[in-house]
């Protein structure tokens, strides 16, 4: 409260605080999470974990469909069997090539994988130069 009076005094504003609080603090939007969206929806961000190589098919199938954009958490089956991990890794590229999407790590145990219509957004490195 005191934080809208010392804007209100800022701005020059007449009308009391309480109205404005009493306004809007019963007002809020209850989200059902469970509902499913559908068709409705034109891209979809879904996350994944590996835990297994078999694990890979649910992610893969998800981005052929074509409207969705995986976030692949791969830190599980790193910790487990880094053979099944590079095995799982070289899975996803060859499908994200040939459906000519985007993949990339974003941190150590998080990869992003796009269908063809999104790209992933890289840094560019610039290197100094020295004389």
């Amino acid at each position: 409260m005191a934080l809208f009076s010392r804007i209100k005094e800022r701005l020059g504003m007449s009308a009391p605080v309480d109205d404005f609080e009493d306004t809007y603090e019963e007002e809020y939007v209850e989200i059902d999470t469970t509902r499913d969206i559908g068709k409705k929806s034109k891209i979809v961000v879904k996350s994944f974990v590996l835990t297994e190589f078999g694990d890979v098919k649910e992610a893969l199938d998800a981005i052929r469909e074509g409207y969705t954009i995986a976030l692949i958490n791969i830190k599980q089956l790193k910790d487990k069997d880094i053979v099944e991990l590079k095995r799982s890794i070289n899975k996803i590229k060859k499908t994200c090539d040939a459906i000519e999407g985007d993949i990339a790590g974003v941190s150590e145990n998080l990869l992003v994988v796009t269908p063809s219509f999104a790209h992933i957004y890289r840094d560019v490195q610039v290197s100094e130069v020295h004389e």
